[in-house]
């Protein structure tokens, strides 16, 4: 009797339990990934890159710590293969897409 109290009860505070809501910053940067990096790339915690060669941006992290891109994406960021296009952004995009970067860890 009890279980079938405390199951229902323990599923109905799951799912009232708020989730973080994304600062004005992050959201920004989410859109800015969108609208600039997701033809290729992924920009989201699990979907596959659309251009297979393309690293989710949510593995970024992995390779570079992500306060360390700041500098790269100020500069330019050049790779070495065709598809992916020289850029640069200015200091407000930079701080949004690495806040939005940083959700994504």
């Amino acid at each position: 009797m009890i279980g079938r109290i405390l199951v229902p009860l323990a599923l109905t505070l799951i799912t009232l339990t708020p989730v973080a809501a994304a600062s004005p910053q992050e959201q920004r940067g989410k859109t800015f990934a969108l609208n600039n990096c997701a033809k290729c790339h992924s920009v989201d915690k699990v979907s596959p890159s659309p251009l297979k060669i393309a690293p989710p941006l949510r593995t970024l992290h992995k390779r570079y710590p992500i306060e360390t891109l700041a500098e790269a994406l100020a500069e330019g960021i050049s790779t070495g293969h065709p598809t992916m296009p020289a850029f640069q952004l200015e200091p407000d995009q930079i701080g949004d897409l690495l806040a939005y970067l940083k959700t994504l860890e």
